[in-house]
């Protein structure tokens, strides 16, 4: 009891000696969706656009490969019988071979997807948190966060600006950066 009793008094003070100039200041804080201003603005969605078109080549390429594959091997199954066993064996290590360099081309091509997709994510993070910053100024924001990264959880909508970022980075972006 004394202990509440002294931790009042103690807290009651603490405030009686706040200067008013820091009570008078109101806090502003603005939230932003990034994932959503990816898939909802127009530099977003060119980007997806643009890697799966990428992505949709990169197969092609790889079926067309793999179809090669396939008939090689059934090229090698029908000789197999008048192959000697030397033949066989060259023959076999040869596909093992295109194999192996199978599956280094859909790596490199999976690689290939991440990075690019990597890049424009942080092309856009930039411009995005640029463009935030001047929101954050002209509107007298205390506090921007990204919504994802800081862990919120519940946010009231008149703090979300995602939609206000997603104008203006439309409006960048269509005058060429």
């Amino acid at each position: 009891m004394k202990h509440i009793l002294l931790a009042t008094i103690i807290g009651l003070l603490a405030i009686s000696f706040v200067p008013t100039a820091f009570c008078a200041d109101t806090v502003k804080i603005g939230v932003i969706d990034f994932e959503r201003i990816m898939k909802e603005s127009s530099a977003g969605k060119m980007n997806q656009k643009a890697l799966n078109t990428r992505g949709a080549e990169l197969k092609n390429i790889l079926e067309k490969e793999k179809q090669n594959l396939d008939e090689i091997n059934r090229a090698f199954e029908k000789e197999a019988l008048v192959l000697s066993d030397e033949k066989k064996r060259d023959r076999e290590r040869d596909f093992r071979n295109q194999i192996e360099d199978f599956k280094i081309m859909q790596q490199d091509y999976a690689n290939e997807l991440k990075n690019l997709e990597m890049k424009m994510i942080n092309d856009m993070q930039k411009a995005v948190f640029e463009i935030a910053n001047e929101l954050g100024k002209k509107e007298k924001y205390t506090l921007i966060i990204e919504k994802k990264n800081a862990g919120v959880i519940y946010i009231a909508d008149p703090v979300d600006i995602t939609d206000s970022v997603i104008q203006k980075y439309n409006a960048v972006t269509a005058r060429g950066n």
